[in-house]
């Protein structure tokens, strides 16, 4: 099931289609010819329902060309699996990986950590160079006992493989299926080695794979079902956010039966295919997991976006849709209270950030979902990527931006200097990889990965503190101080 495409946008005054291409000329022109033929068509000026603006994604990354994509691994353990809270989450593999994953997303959980809850810890199984010579198949089995041991509350294990272990052959599914009926406790293997793939897409597809082998439908909700239980899908609490979420569709009337996966529980999840409908908010993370839940038990699915008053009522009003007149009227209920509140957000800060422009690049659905909030606020985006899209994200992309912003997948830092300094940008929303390198050039950044440690910005919660944050990003008396580089 699609979502359905916004009406076409007003163009941005200066922002023309020809101009973009010739700054997408100008970029390339920074590449020696190879390098350029292969970025080329990686970037586009958008031309919103015109065949042939396609920019191509999900491809290997050009070598010596710097890149903010992560692995297999790192779409496994940080995006799907690690913010499950009631599950010990094994790195097995060298040290580095697991540690350098440890509580880096600010997956928020409700319970005690090291007692009922244990997203936050770093299992690993250390492996150490002999471990490669002779397989750590004895080493894994062993940790999986002890976690039975030294936390009796744990409902399950994953086993999230590194590159390594990959490399030598260890079989974890062996061990995770001897394991798993020696403990009496679900050890879900996930062969999820770094090198596979091109980013950490397919690090998000390989666990999606997992939980439909090994967890969904192996477990039943406790309370008798109705017609209005769903699920969150590919919502990870950053900072809060599926918490925000929860309480507007709750106000709503729905039952949120399962969250996939922040502040998730391994049980809630493994029966998810009782529910009415999936709402599905990271599209490229657990869409393989909407579709698999709609073919085999027949859950329809759709997408919903929370960011921003405007993009939150036509949701509520989408979602409303699906249900009874009751549902139908709480929505319009719970719109009608809130826009005033959101209005005096509006009020307050809109004179100030009017007209300011930004630019994206970020992972997942932020490129996309999160344009509303800041057109709510009068920001205009004048660019947009993503680190690791497919062609589908694009195709949802194009009608969110006005006609001649620049598209782009997988850029490099070069790249973003260039396009941030010729377009004149007041805010650069990326990652950590960027945001101390725009931040020297005098360039207010918002880490839009984990919220800049701020957050939720989800629902009605999160506006007023997403939009407190970029005024104080853009409009901070700091920038006086540092000479931005145009």
């Amino acid at each position: 099931m699609e979502n359905e495409n916004s009406a076409v946008k007003a163009p941005i005054e200066g922002i023309e289609k020809k101009a973009t291409e010739e700054l997408i000329e100008k970029t390339l022109e920074l590449y020696p010819e190879k390098a350029r033929k292969k970025r080329e068509p990686h970037m586009s000026a958008n031309d919103p329902g015109v065949e042939g603006c396609t920019v191509k994604s999900n491809r290997k990354t050009v070598p010596g060309v710097m890149s903010a994509r992560g692995c297999a691994y790192a779409g496994a353990k940080g995006v799907v699996w690690g913010p499950i809270r009631d599950m010990a989450h094994i790195s097995h593999g060298p040290v580095g990986c697991g540690y350098y994953s440890w509580g880096t997303r600010r997956n928020l959980v409700d319970g005690h950590q090291g007692v009922d809850v244990f997203s936050a810890m770093q299992f690993t199984s250390d492996f150490q160079e002999k471990d490669v010579v002779y397989g750590g198949d004895k080493k894994l089995a062993k940790i999986c006992e002890e976690v039975k041991e030294l936390f009796p509350l744990a409902k399950g294990i994953s086993v999230l493989s590194e590159c390594p272990v990959g490399l030598i052959g260890d079989d974890i599914n062996a061990v995770a299926k001897k394991s798993s009926k020696d403990l009496d406790l679900p050890v879900i293997p996930c062969n999820c080695e770094g090198f596979r793939g091109v980013s950490q897409s397919l690090g998000h597809h390989i666990s999606n794979d997992s939980i439909r082998d090994y967890v969904i439908g192996t477990r039943e909700f406790a309370d008798e079902p109705t017609d209005y239980d769903i699920a969150l899908i590919g919502d990870y609490n950053i900072g809060g956010d599926a918490w925000a979420s929860k309480k507007i569709l709750d106000e709503l009337g729905l039952n949120v039966k399962a969250i996939w996966t922040g502040d998730g529980q391994i049980e809630h999840i493994a029966a998810t295919h009782q529910v009415k409908l999936n709402l599905i908010h990271c599209y490229r993370s657990m869409n393989y997991m909407a579709k698999v839940m709609e073919e085999k038990w027949g859950i329809p699915w759709m997408e919903f976006n929370f960011f921003g008053p405007t993009k939150i009522a036509a949701s509520l009003r989408a979602i409303a849709a699906r249900f009874d007149q009751k549902i139908q009227d709480n929505a319009e209920k719970i719109i009608a209270k809130y826009t005033p509140k959101m209005q005096a957000i509006v009020d307050e800060y809109r004179p100030r950030l009017e007209g300011k422009r930004a630019m994206l690049f970020v992972g997942g659905l932020r490129p996309r979902h999160t344009i509303g909030a800041y057109e709510d606020l009068g920001l205009e985006i004048v660019g947009t990527g993503y680190e690791f899209a497919h062609n589908d994200d694009y195709d949802r992309t194009y009608e969110e931006m006005a006609k001649g912003t620049l598209i782009f997948d997988d850029a490099s830092e070069i790249e973003l200097e260039t396009w941030a300094k010729e377009m004149k940008v007041d805010l650069v929303g990326s990652g950590v990889k960027e945001k101390y390198v725009f931040q020297k050039a005098g360039i207010p950044f918002r880490q839009m990965h984990s919220w800049d440690y701020s957050g939720p910005y989800h629902g009605y919660e999160g506006f007023p503190i997403f939009a407190r944050d970029i005024d104080m990003a853009i409009n901070s008396p700091t920038w006086g101080l540092v000479k931005a580089p145009f």
